[in-house]
């Protein structure tokens, strides 16, 4: 039992600590760049903020305990809620939009899978207090902007509008409970629960047929005029209207060649209030990117603002750039292997630190050694370069 580990935890051994590190650091170094602010808050939120208004139905998957006043206690299972309550709380009188990114570990008991464990780590960005398609087109662009800089090429984004389902499933007149069904089926893309709740309504052939058709609507631009012939209410089409803005935006950020509309897209927490998304590669059966615009989280709070963001897994993102063999050009060699004969080490010190003084990795051996055994080190260690100080 001292050898084992917790269920759903996983230990990173070195190779990939540092392509894990390696990834953080350029997702950091892309964030900064497009503006936005790192955060960093508690592992550990009281269990009513993370279920406020009970709008994730997450808490039979929350780690939690108490703490000395027999409050309940739990890790974050995500981090869009932990900033929603800081900006609510701290930042009120801040200037906005709010830029903020953050790299953080999370917590959410579930089934253990390839690229998901109960604890696992994202990177992310919210975008608060601008209510038009020009930040969502922002977001989305920059989690694009983030998988090329990583090395990831070859990726799809599945673009949705909850409100389109939304005002579906509402001007058919269907209970709230209903609804909800509706959107589980579609959330976990299963069409025979879907199939299942639109038979067991009373409603006419033809819209039972529109319910079921909504996850085949995918395609590019021109399928958003085919789901028109759907939208039989304002909230729909708005809906539509708000996915050609943001679309016609990303063609600007030359990112819309891997846009695909999805309008089964349903992500798996209820707060979001407009566009979705999802990014999938090649070899990886679930999202590795994933998000849109939650609107009324922050009210929740106590501030009216709007906002939008995504969370990037890391491992799944590992996961994939694996699959396209990038892992190398992230998984970088030490450069240099200095060892010694007898009697210079104290050379082999100073040439070890001023060649860290300009920036490389050095590795330096701590006693004498052969240079064939200096030359088998360097090989199983895999290091560019050997400097032999005879």
């Amino acid at each position: 039992m001292l050898l084992e580990i917790p269920y759903g935890t996983r230990d990173f051994l070195p190779k990939d600590a540092k392509i894990k590190r390696n990834i953080e650091l350029k997702l950091a170094k892309t964030f900064n760049l497009w503006g936005y602010d790192e955060i960093v808050t508690p592992s550990i939120e009281y269990v009513d903020t993370l279920t406020i208004n009970n709008r994730n139905g997450i808490e039979n998957q929350l780690f939690k305990f108490f703490d000395k006043n027999n409050r309940t206690l739990a890790l974050r299972h995500e981090m869009t809620t932990p900033i929603a309550r800081v900006a609510a709380s701290r930042m009120y009188d801040d200037v906005l939009p709010f830029k903020l990114s953050y790299i953080s570990s999370v917590y959410r008991y579930e089934q253990a899978q390839e690229g998901r464990q109960c604890e696992f780590y994202q990177a992310g960005v919210e975008l608060m207090g601008v209510a038009d398609a020009s930040a969502d087109a922002e977001i989305i662009a920059l989690a694009v902007d983030s998988l090329r800089n990583v090395g990831l090429t070859n990726f799809e984004i599945c673009l949705g509008q909850v409100e389109f389902i939304n005002g579906i499933m509402q001007q058919m007149g269907l209970s709230k409970e209903k609804q909800n069904e509706i959107r589980l089926a579609l959330e976990q893309r299963n069409l025979v629960d879907l199939n299942n709740a639109v038979e067991k309504t009373n409603l006419p052939e033809k819209a039972k047929k529109a319910l079921k058709s909504i996850p085949l609507l995918q395609g590019k631009e021109d399928i958003l005029e085919f789901a028109n012939n759907l939208a039989l209410n304002e909230q729909s089409r708005k809906a539509l209207d708000n996915l050609h803005d943001i679309y016609e935006l990303l063609k600007i950020y030359g990112v819309a060649d891997n846009v695909t509309f999805d309008l089964g897209v349903n992500r798996d927490f209820s707060y979001y209030t407009g566009m979705v998304f999802e990014i999938y590669a090649p070899g990886i059966g679930y999202p590795i990117c994933g998000g849109g615009r939650y609107d009324n989280m922050l009210s929740d709070f106590g501030t009216e603002c709007p906002a939008t963001g995504f969370a990037l897994g890391i491992e799944r993102l590992m996961l994939a750039l694996d699959k396209q063999n990038q892992t190398q050009n992230i998984c970088n060699k030490k450069d240099v292997y200095i060892a010694f004969s007898q009697g210079k080490y104290a050379e082999a010190i100073n040439e070890a630190m001023k060649l860290r003084e300009n920036g490389k990795v050095v590795d330096l051996a701590f006693k004498a050694q052969t240079r064939e055994d200096a030359i088998k080190y360097q090989l199983d260690k895999n290091i560019n370069e050997l400097i032999y100080i005879e």
